[in-house]
């Protein structure tokens, strides 16, 4: 699941989060975890937080957790809070004076369309709580 290393971030960090949905988790402790940056972990899970998908704590003390239950959030919550498509868009660089082109690229473009609202659909069916390999103390494993 690598092709995008945002949303897989995305998706491993909450799945750790389900085990424990209340324990703040710092972004260098998912970082490391996650072999990235912290700044990278704190852009992916802004985004959550913008979502109302995590909470986040300032201060000392302070990380990030859960806004919902795990059972509430879906995969399709965190791949629409990202704001990234899986399937490439067919947007022309310009305007077309090829009839054969515009043509084509319409029908592309809603067939490209028509995989993503399949596969928003698809990931709606699975939620967080549904990953398996969490331990029960929600630590990472």
């Amino acid at each position: 699941m690598k092709r995008n290393s945002r949303l897989s971030l995305a998706l491993h960090t909450l799945s750790h989060m389900a085990g424990s949905p209340d324990r703040l988790r710092t972004s260098a402790e998912i970082a490391e975890h996650s072999g990235t940056n912290p700044v990278v972990v704190r852009r992916v899970l802004g985004k959550l937080r913008q979502a109302g998908l995590l909470i986040s704590e300032k201060g000392h003390s302070g990380g990030w957790r859960l806004a919902l239950k795990p059972e509430d959030i879906t995969l399709a919550d965190v791949y629409l809070a990202l704001d990234e498509r899986m399937v490439a868009t067919n947007e022309p660089s310009e305007a077309s004076v090829c009839s054969v082109e515009y043509a084509l690229h319409e029908r592309v473009s809603r067939v490209l369309e028509e995989i993503e609202e399949s596969l928003v659909r698809k990931l709606s069916e699975t939620v967080i709580s549904d990953v398996h390999g969490v331990k029960e103390d929600g630590e990472y494993q």
